[in-house]
Parts: structure tokens; sequence; C-alpha cells
């Protein structure tokens, strides 16, 4: 098996719940997201090795954000916490 390490930022991503455009509602469901944090969670997915490598804010989101990524079985150990603001997108 191979080592693997992802760098990049992952973002709050806020999606209308049901299928609704977003000016239709005023609830989101909340989820992370990003290119780079996809590859890392897809490889641990394979049960490939994989880190990933990022800054999180000092707070509940950065909490929630990396206790995401454990719950995929990727090494978190290369976080670095710091700041409390995090990219958020809509889709």
């Amino acid at each position: 098996m191979s080592r693997f390490i992802t760098f990049g930022e992952v973002m709050l991503r806020l999606t209308p719940p049901d299928h609704e455009v977003l000016f239709q509602t005023n609830r989101f469901v909340a989820t992370f997201g990003g290119a780079e944090a996809n590859v890392a969670v897809s490889l641990a997915n394979y049960g490939e090795d994989v880190a990933y490598v990022t800054a999180a804010p000092k707070n509940p989101v950065g909490d929630a954000m990396i206790r995401e990524l454990r719950s995929f079985n990727v090494d978190t150990r290369f976080i670095r916490r710091s700041g409390s603001r995090l990219g958020v997108y809509y889709t």
C-alpha cells in the first residue's frame, strides 16, 4: 500500500434541502467539500493510507470538518488549527 498526502482547502458547502432552488428556501444542509478533500476520501475508501494537509479554524466548524475527514479514515494530524473562518460555497 502506498502513502498519499493531499494539500488543499476544505470548504463548507451549503445546499438547499429537497432539491429546492437557492432562493426558495431559508434552510440549508451543511457538508464539507473541496477537490483535494474528495481525493483524500476516495483514496481512503480504496483502503489507501492518506493524510490531509490544510488549516482549519479553531471553532466547532473546524472540529466538525476534522471529524468528517476522520470518519473516512483520513489522517488529520497535519491539519493546523488557526483563525476562525472557513470558505463557504452554495450549490
